[in-house]
């Protein structure tokens, strides 16, 4: 692991994901156009220059493979393997999602019209996930991550993510922030589900901006759910249906939790008015996963945790070769730049969510 600091990973009692950020950098004048200096550097390497050639092989290979699934699910029948395709199709749907995400950081093309469409068709048709409310909620995290109540990713939800959230839970919230390191892998298999209705409930209750652009994204998300639960229907026998869409779904959900999980969980936490400078603020809060081609492809890019946050609209091919220049930045202006091994990610992630729960655990003394 190469930080700016000698950093080692995180111990039960040196964990950074603390209520308050620690230190973030020496004061000063010059802070605030450390990024500026880095962000030159970047454009000068051409690291956020649009690459049409690898998204255009990325979204062809990617429709083949939902093709392909949904043709063996076709051929297969009504037929207990097809549990097999509904494992095959939570590992497409979450590369779908990815490319979704991509579109909607307009990563993909110069247009804000085509990255719209595109994110439209992979988020809202193909995988049905609602593509407005997600880049709502999705930039807001990006502006503050990490931060008591600004990062809608660390807000009141199925998971306590601080201390202040588990303190306020009662009843069976407070059941499951008390168990949530061991709750946190089985109810990622919900997390799908509860995308679904976040993104459809969103979209029903929004009653400003454009008409037209809601009525669409509302008959993408209806032409999913139709085309999906009538392929069921017809397919498969009700038994097979349900479990054919527990098997996928869960799946889907579980894939997509993995890969958002490292990211920021225990990773330093800002209080609302901490004061703090962009570069320091990404940086600081973000976890990069070490690993080669596969793991950039496993992970959808998002393993470059610390590159995406500072230029959300870099290329998903352009992070690795970004990561260089950009730890190396961060090494000159003592930014702490942490990188750690997948499982001990996971392991970060556990720690962190036990010891928040761990004031609910009365046989415990915290």
């Amino acid at each position: 692991m190469t930080t700016a600091r000698p950093q080692t990973e995180p111990t039960d009692a040196e964990d950074p994901g603390v209520e308050a950020c620690p230190q973030s950098g020496p004061s000063g004048a010059g802070r605030g156009s450390d990024y500026a200096v880095l962000s030159r550097k970047v454009r000068r390497a051409g690291l956020l220059d649009r690459r049409p050639g690898y998204y255009l092989g990325k979204i062809g290979s990617n429709l083949l493979l939902l093709a392909a699934g949904w043709t063996a699910f076709a051929l297969i029948g009504r037929s207990w393997w097809q549990l097999l395709v509904a494992v095959f199709l939570a590992g497409v749907f979450t590369q779908t999602a990815f490319l979704g995400h991509d579109a909607g950081h307009q990563q993909i093309s110069k247009s804000k019209r085509v990255n719209v469409l595109l994110g439209r068709l992979h988020g809202d048709l193909l995988v049905g996930l609602s593509l407005s409310w997600w880049v709502s909620k999705h930039n807001r995290h990006h502006a503050h991550p990490n931060q008591v109540d600004r990062d809608p990713d660390i807000a009141d939800g199925a998971l306590a993510l601080t201390p202040a959230v588990a303190r306020a839970r009662c009843g069976p919230a407070a059941w499951v922030a008390r168990h949530q390191a061991w709750l946190f892998f089985p109810m990622l298999l919900l997390e799908a589900f509860n995308l679904h209705l976040a993104g459809a409930r969103a979209l029903l209750v929004r009653t400003t901006g454009p008409r037209t652009p809601r009525l669409m994204e509302a008959s993408l998300l209806t032409a999913h759910l139709g085309g999906y639960g009538t392929a069921l229907w017809w397919v498969l026998s009700p038994a097979q249906a349900v479990c054919f869409l527990l098997v996928q779904q869960g799946l889907f959900g579980l894939y997509m939790g993995c890969s958002f999980a490292p990211n920021h969980k225990g990773m330093p936490i800002f209080t609302t008015n901490h004061q703090i400078d962009y570069l320091r603020r990404q940086v600081l809060t973000a976890r990069n996963i070490r690993g080669g081609r596969i793991t950039d492809f496993v992970f959808g890019g998002l393993n470059y945790q610390i590159e995406h946050h500072l230029f959300p609209s870099m290329p998903r091919p352009n992070l690795r070769r970004a990561q260089k220049l950009i730890r190396a930045h961060c090494a000159q202006h003592d930014v702490a730049y942490y990188e750690t091994g997948i499982l001990s990610s996971y392991a970060q992630v556990l720690r962190h969510l036990h010891r928040v729960g761990g004031p609910l655990r009365p046989e415990l003394e915290y």
